[in-house]
C-alpha cells in the first residue's frame, strides 16, 4: 500500500504548534528544514552513513517514520530507505520548487518537511522507491 497523497489542502497535522513555538523548540537548522523545507548539505547529515539498528523518529514531533531494516546505501549524500514504517506515516505531495517536479515527503503527524522521494532509479530495492530524508528531520532511537 502506498503512503498517502495530500491532494486537499484540508488535512491537517495531529501535532499543531504556532510558528513561534516551532521556533522555541527547534534549533535553527532544524526550523529551516523542518518547517521551511530547507535541505542540509550533501554528505554531512548524523546519519548518512549510519548503520546503528533503530527507528528513525520524526525529530520535531517524536512520530515513527523509518526502520533501520528499510534503510540502505545509496551514496546520494543523505540517509535513503526504501519504505516508511508504516503507510501512514507520511505524506506525499507535489513540489514544484526549483523549477522541477518533484515528490516531497512530510511527517504525517506535524506535517514537517523531511525530505522527497525518487522512483525507478535503479537501487533492486523491493519498493523501486528511494525515501532521501534529511538527517536533521530525523531522530534515532537504537534498538535495545
Amino acid at each position: 500500500m502506498e503512503p498517502r497523497t495530500d491532494s486537499s489542502p484540508q488535512s491537517s497535522p495531529r501535532v499543531v504548534k504556532s510558528e513561534a513555538e516551532w521556533r522555541e523548540s527547534l534549533t535553527p537548522e532544524e526550523y529551516a528544514v523542518l518547517r521551511q523545507a530547507g535541505t542540509e548539505r550533501a554528505f554531512t547529515g548524523e546519519y548518512t552513513d549510519t548503520k546503528t539498528q533503530g527507528v528513525y523518529e520524526c525529530r520535531a514531533c517524536g512520530a515513527e517514520l523509518f526502520r533501520s531494516d528499510t534503510k540502505f546505501e545509496s551514496h546520494c549524500g543523505w540517509p535513503s530507505f526504501y519504505d516508511p514504517a508504516d503507510t501512514d506515516a507520511v505524506i506525499l505531495r507535489q513540489d514544484r520548487s526549483l523549477g522541477m517536479v518533484r515528490t516531497e515527503v512530510l511527517c504525517a503527524t506535524c506535517h514537517s518537511h523531511l525530505g522527497h522521494v525518487f522512483e525507478g532509479e535503479g537501487y533492486g530495492t523491493p519498493t523501486d522507491q528511494r525515501y532521501c530524508i534529511n538527517s536533521i528531520s530525523l531522530r534515532l532511537v537504537p534498538a535495545e
